[in-house]
């Protein structure tokens, strides 16, 4: 059962999550500039700072996988998922396998230290505001897939703060089947029940589910059917967040 945390459990979660934040940042462009950037080596990073992160607010996470999904080498992949919390970028880390890279707002990356780690992992910013920039941050995306990166994208575009899905954008499924991807859909289910959105509420011992369905071939569609496979994708992740209690 998830209990409110007090102040200072507040306090001592706030600091277990910015000083290892800061550390794998630094780390990271340690790595660049000594040109000793190893993609490995950064996916085992990300892996034990999103693990370092649950286990500080006790998350219990349950992961159901029924169609035993497995990602193969020289494919091209894209997770997308529903977004409810700041807590839904580790639990995708430590559920799924891969050198997974969040397609992001531009944003994070003018945040002192962790932006500039950020870059320096591979993860790619858009441009949201700008058209044709998130044109070429897309290029940008496009380029990572094919060495290898399994590109990670919140079709929302930002947190939901309802709980509700919201409109689904179109750049994602363009990469999709430009690149001839597969697509991952996952449902997260109460994550942000450990930090309710606009809030400074904090709770521990969360239980939550992370549903991974059935994979959806974008190669099968074109740039005309493109609603198509938004339609698919959008009822597939609705269906898994809203049901994954009941499928695990």
């Amino acid at each position: 059962m998830k209990v409110k945390a007090t102040f200072f459990q507040k306090i001592w979660v706030m600091a277990q999550t910015i000083a290892p934040t800061l550390g794998i940042s630094v780390y990271a462009l340690y790595m660049r500039l000594t040109d000793t950037y190893d993609r490995q080596r950064a996916d085992k990073i990300l892996r034990w700072w999103s693990g370092y992160l649950l286990k500080a607010v006790r998350v219990i996470r349950v992961v159901s996988n029924p169609y035993n999904v497995e990602l193969k080498p020289d494919t091209a992949y894209i997770i997308m998922s529903n977004h409810r919390s700041h807590y839904d970028i580790p639990l995708i880390f430590v559920s799924l396998e891969g050198s997974i890279r969040m397609l992001t707002k531009k944003e994070l990356f003018r945040v002192p230290i962790w932006g500039r780690g950020l870059k320096a992992s591979e993860f790619i910013s858009i441009d949201r505001k700008d058209h044709e920039q998130a044109i070429k941050d897309l290029e940008n995306a496009k380029e990572k897939m094919k060495s290898g990166i399994v590109l990670w994208i919140a079709p929302e575009g930002t947190r939901s703060r309802s709980g509700e899905m919201g409109e689904f954008k179109k750049g994602g499924f363009m990469v999709a089947i430009q690149t001839g991807a597969t697509i991952i859909p996952v449902g997260i289910e109460d994550s942000e029940k450990i930090l309710p959105p606009d809030t400074l509420d904090l709770y521990l011992d969360q239980e939550v589910h992370i549903n991974i369905g059935r994979p959806i071939d974008a190669s099968a569609y074109t740039i005309e059917s493109r609603d198509r496979l938004i339609d698919e994708v959008r009822g597939t992740i609705q269906a898994l967040a809203e049901d994954a209690k009941d499928r695990v």
